[in-house]
């Protein structure tokens, strides 16, 4: 098991934009150190995907790219906004601007988004107490490609492997945080996610490990260095 010390992570810039395609190795992803999605809440079932993310910027976007060696692979959720981390899911929380809100980005394995601006995460009948939902207009700028597109149901219980690549414009971050800035020397906070809450196999893994089985815990966020 991982130490139970939070994370550090350097962002690298890229002066070329990268493919979505989920070429790990591709010539630009290459270029941008891998991080392991592999602290697991005791919560979790006897399933333990091997979940890595790799993370670029430039002047315009965040780009990431998610890849899973999973089983069990569910996807129901087809709309924005709906609850895509009951199937199976990789997530991005990120905190721009230190003791602010902060962004979740949640994808499931077919590339459908729920996605918020946090700005208490309080939990209240197992909702955070205050969010703003981002808009169809924002999910709408989100690019993403996903290799397992469509429905899967039922689940693919065989071994799979997927990805899940995004570009997120840093427009849409500043309309919700105004300060945040992505420059080098930037230091944000944020944390990467695996679940899958309604397959056969649940699970809930961490990259910055938790103190309980809560996602939205940013004090157990680990630091992202913009370089």
């Amino acid at each position: 098991m991982p130490s139970l010390t939070a994370r550090l992570y350097r962002i690298q810039r890229t002066w070329t934009v990268p493919d979505l395609t989920g070429n790990r190795q591709g010539d630009v992803w290459r270029n941008a150190a891998p991080l392991s999605v592999d602290y697991f809440c005791p919560e979790s079932s006897s399933h333990r995907p091997v979940t890595g993310c790799k993370l670029l910027y430039d002047q315009a976007a965040l780009y990431g790219l998610f890849r899973v060696e999973d089983r069990y692979v569910r996807a129901v959720s087809t709309a924005f906004q709906s609850d895509v981390y009951l199937d199976s899911c990789v997530e991005l929380f990120l905190e721009p601007v230190s003791g602010g809100g902060y962004f979740n980005f949640e994808f499931n394995c077919a590339g459908a988004l729920l996605a918020s601006y946090v700005t208490d995460p309080t939990r209240v009948n197992g909702r955070v107490a205050s969010c703003v939902a981002l808009s169809p207009e924002d999910d709408a700028a989100i690019a993403r490609v996903s290799s397992l597109p469509g429905v899967i149901d039922p689940e693919i219980s065989a071994p799979t492997a997927w990805s899940l690549a995004f570009a997120l414009p840093f427009s849409i971050l500043k309309k919700y945080s105004p300060r945040a800035s992505a420059a080098p020397g930037s230091v944000w906070r944020g944390n990467f996610y695996k679940c899958g809450d309604a397959t056969s196999h649940p699970h809930w893994a961490s990259w910055s490990p938790l103190t309980e089985r809560n996602f939205h815990l940013p004090e157990c966020f680990g630091k992202l260095i913009f370089q």
